[in-house]
């Protein structure tokens, strides 16, 4: 028998990462026997299945409100902030878009990407690789952060007053061009320390 380690995400929303009841039975329900559920770093439920029912598992966990995600070296799903604002002063629906267009992209290394819908900042957007703050109508940028081990180091801000139309295709721009520059598995952090971004992302 041959198991598939799936991640598992709930869509962004007013109130942060949360699961329904009926969610966590649909996850029991297709979780192979005997296997363990990880929480991960990403806000990621990691789960193993039956490879010969995946596509009905997929089926149920869609029913059921999930995102199905790839595991291993992929941009991981949005890490937002709870939409304290509201959906609207935050930018929820924006923060939505976002999410759907970077998840799930093969990388080099994982990328977590933040977004926070005002300066308070309480997704923690300076300690992701790459993280959005609204400010009012326009994004502020950050590259860089990385928290893990005894050198930890905080985002630095790389573009600020972007219009909401840029913000989604220069941060492609960014990944694409680490995906194709990047050397071996060389983390973002490092990457960006050894390259000059500002002289080959267009913003």
């Amino acid at each position: 028998m041959t198991l598939r380690k799936l991640a598992l995400a709930t869509p962004l929303a007013v109130g942060g990462t949360t699961y329904q009841p009926e969610q966590l039975t649909v996850i029991g329900s297709i979780v192979h026997p005997g296997t363990a559920i990880e929480m991960t770093p990403f806000k990621q439920l990691y789960v193993f299945v039956d490879e010969s029912k995946f596509s009905e598992a997929e089926e149920e966990l869609a029913k059921a409100g999930l995102r199905v995600l790839p595991t291993g070296s992929t941009t991981k799903n949005l890490q937002a902030c709870n939409f304290c604002k509201g959906h609207e002063e935050a930018g929820l629906s924006f923060a939505l878009r976002l999410d759907e267009a970077i998840s799930g992209m093969e990388v080099p290394v994982p990328i977590k990407i933040g977004y926070a819908g005002c300066a308070l900042g309480t997704s923690e957007p300076l300690t992701k690789d790459i993280s959005v703050v609204k400010m009012r109508d326009v994004y502020d940028l950050y590259v860089g952060g990385d928290v893990k081990g005894i050198k930890a180091k905080l985002a630095k801000l790389f573009m600020s007053g972007i219009r909401e139309e840029r913000v989604i295709p220069i941060i492609l721009e960014i990944i694409d061009y680490y995906r194709t520059h990047a050397k071996g598995k060389e983390k973002f952090t490092k990457y960006i320390d050894r390259i000059n971004l500002k002289e080959v992302i267009n913003g």
